[in-house]
């Protein structure tokens, strides 16, 4: 069972600690979960604020994407564990998968399918003939099949993974906004149409995070989940 609040996850991208912490602190109760990512890594003081985070209550999702030799992956993910982290991702193929599933203890990892930033054209850009939901099937089953707890995959596609592959495992949503969007996310959908087609959590960033009020913005989103058909 998941507490409805903790279904949406914040994305700190932000360029530094203390703008991700001033935003945690302006958003208050309205958001328990938060996203932190490859910009704050490269920040400096990533565990510090993990760690203030942690203090105060909040669910921690590492997005660091993990895509390396599987040895360093496994040791990577190795120190993440008994942090109080909850999520963590892996970008890679099914070696990688597996050596970042073999060593997981508290920390659930995800596995990044297709990035929502890409369409059709962009995966054949990138050598692959296919159409995107087959390429997000094929690597979320093969995520299953390595041990992973879930995969990173657009709401477009949760329907398909549900109807293929069941509900024995996590679909975390990116690429949502609740209203029109102009930006460089392609494959997008509202909240409520995520969690409609099967997806466990979404991640929202710019929706809230640019907003005149984001806590407004924060609370908005998690009136449309508590009103969606949620799995």
């Amino acid at each position: 069972m998941i507490k409805i609040r903790d279904r949406l996850i914040i994305a700190l991208d932000l360029p530094a600690p203390a703008e991700a912490r001033a935003l945690v602190e302006r958003l208050g109760d309205s958001v328990t979960f938060y996203k932190v990512g490859l910009e704050l890594f490269m920040a400096g003081g990533y565990f510090e604020l993990i760690d203030w985070l942690l203090q105060r209550n909040k669910k921690i999702f590492v997005d660091l994407k993990f895509f390396d030799v599987p040895a360093t992956v496994r040791r990577a993910v190795s120190q993440l564990n008994n942090r109080g982290i909850t999520f963590a991702t892996v970008h890679g193929n099914d070696a990688i998968m597996r050596a970042a599933a073999a060593v997981k203890q508290d920390v659930k990892i995800l596995a990044v399918t297709v990035l929502t930033s890409l369409d059709r054209g962009d995966l054949v850009d990138l050598g692959f003939d296919c159409e995107v939901d087959e390429l997000v099937l094929s690597r979320t089953r093969r995520a299953i099949e390595a041990g992973c707890d879930g995969v990173i995959a657009s709401g477009m596609e949760a329907m398909r993974l549900r109807e293929a592959l069941g509900d024995k495992f996590l679909v975390v949503s990116p690429g949502i906004r609740p209203v029109d969007n102009d930006d460089d996310q392609k494959r997008v959908v509202t909240p409520a149409q995520a969690f409609e087609n099967g997806a466990d959590y979404i991640v929202v960033g710019r929706p809230v995070r640019d907003a005149s009020n984001p806590r407004q913005a924060a609370e908005n989103i998690q009136q449309e989940i508590r009103s969606a058909h949620l799995p």
